[in-house]
This record gives C-alpha cells, sequence and structure tokens, in this order.
C-alpha cells in the first residue's frame, strides 16, 4: 500500500513538474505581433499578481462597455470612470475564493478539471497607473475590434442579448459585478490563458501559451 502511495504521489509531482516547465518554455515563445497602422489607442494589460485582466478605455469610437455592463450593477454610486478592465475565470475560484486561504479543494477540483462554469469580472476604474503588474498597449483601431469581438463571444447573453449579472456579494469592492460567461477554464486554459489567447488574436505582444500572469508579463517587460 505504501509503495502504491509512493508512486502516485511522485505521479504527481512529476505531473507538476513538467507542467511548470511547459508553462515556462511554452511562455517563452513570443507570439507574432503585426505591424500596424495608427496605434492612437490606449489599453493595459493589468495583473494583480495571479490574475490578469484587459483593460480598455470606457468609451471608444462606437464601443461604450458602459451599454454592455451598466454601472448600475456596481455596488457604488461613482459613474465617472475612464477605463474598465475585464477578465474571465472559473466562476467558483471568483466568487468562493477571495483570497488564497479560502480555496476549497472542491473549488480548485471543479476548476483544474474543467467542469465548473465560467465568468467575466468587471471592474471601473478612474484612472490606471502603469507599474510593474500593469502595461500601456498602443493599439490601432482594428486590434481594438478585434479585443472587443474576443470579449464580447466570451459573454454568455439572455434571450433579450442582454450580459447576465450574477446576483453575488463576492464582489470585491463598490465598482465592480460579474456576469456569465462562455468557455470552460482548467488546468490547461486558465484565466491568464484567456487574457493571452485575446492579445494573440490581435497579434499583440504575447506568449505561445502560458496558464500564469508572468508568462504574458514577461512580454511587456
Amino acid at each position: 500500500m505504501m509503495v502504491f502511495i509512493a508512486y502516485v504521489l511522485g505521479g504527481i509531482i512529476a505531473f507538476f513538474l513538467l507542467y511548470l516547465a511547459a508553462d515556462w518554455i511554452l511562455s517563452s515563445i513570443a507570439g507574432n505581433i503585426k505591424a500596424s497602422g495608427n496605434k492612437n489607442i490606449s489599453i493595459y494589460v493589468k495583473s494583480n499578481g495571479v490574475h490578469t485582466d484587459l483593460v480598455f478605455p470606457v468609451q471608444q469610437a462606437h464601443v461604450d462597455w458602459k451599454n454592455t455592463f451598466p454601472l448600475a450593477n456596481n455596488k457604488g454610486p461613482t459613474k465617472d470612470f475612464e477605463y474598465v478592465a475585464i477578465g474571465w475565470g472559473d466562476k467558483g475560484f471568483y466568487l468562493n475564493t477571495p483570497e488564497w486561504k479560502d480555496l476549497s479543494l472542491k473549488t480548485a477540483l471543479v476548476a483544474g478539471l474543467g467542469i465548473g462554469e465560467t465568468a467575466l469580472h468587471v471592474t471601473y476604474y478612474s484612472h490606471i497607473q502603469e507599474d510593474s503588474l500593469c502595461y500601456q498597449v498602443k493599439i490601432d483601431a482594428e486590434q481594438y475590434q478585434q479585443l472587443v469581438d474576443y470579449v464580447e463571444a466570451a459573454l454568455d447573453r439572455s434571450s433579450s442579448n442582454e450580459a447576465i449579472l450574477i446576483q453575488t456579494q463576492a464582489q470585491y469592492g463598490l465598482n465592480d459585478a460579474f456576469y456569465e460567461a462562455k468557455g470552460a477554464y482548467s488546468l490547461f486554459f486558465s484565466c491568464n490563458t484567456w487574457t493571452n489567447t485575446a492579445l494573440k488574436k490581435a497579434n499583440l505582444p504575447s506568449a505561445y501559451w502560458t496558464v500564469f500572469d508572468t508568462g504574458i508579463l514577461k512580454h511587456y517587460r
């Protein structure tokens, strides 16, 4: 019995070592970057140290994110925002794990096996400050539209074509809300993989593949 347990533990350790090695290698391979025209739109790639968001101007050309994610769904009274951060991830992680100490085995297994539901986390900001976890990116109108299309494709909508607000007390602050999303989170497609895929589709600095925020941020440092 002890030998069997040792083999199982050894297999688990070997898997995660290979997993980490694969991420390090593949995240070091840069995705294609397309030379584009008039890069006059500023977006940001922002991390909280674990999870990455795409940060957009609230209003740009014909896109007004307030129409998709109404400010009325926030808890706070503030209405004057310049930016909106959008991230995708496992619904259980988002709603039940505000801090790592809150992580349960059930939540981890459901997320890791890709059998849970997903959500978009939308946070409004009055301003964005660049730092070691937040990078400004200049893009053109075509790239911006590609990112907008990617976000909207991940959004689960009602029969009336509206974003479906998740009714929860798990909002992280006064200016954020959660919405139902499409797709499955797993060990091989994390919240950061989602962000990285968006950047790749828009021909922006990105990794070939990554599940960690560092795999993305290394291409902006």
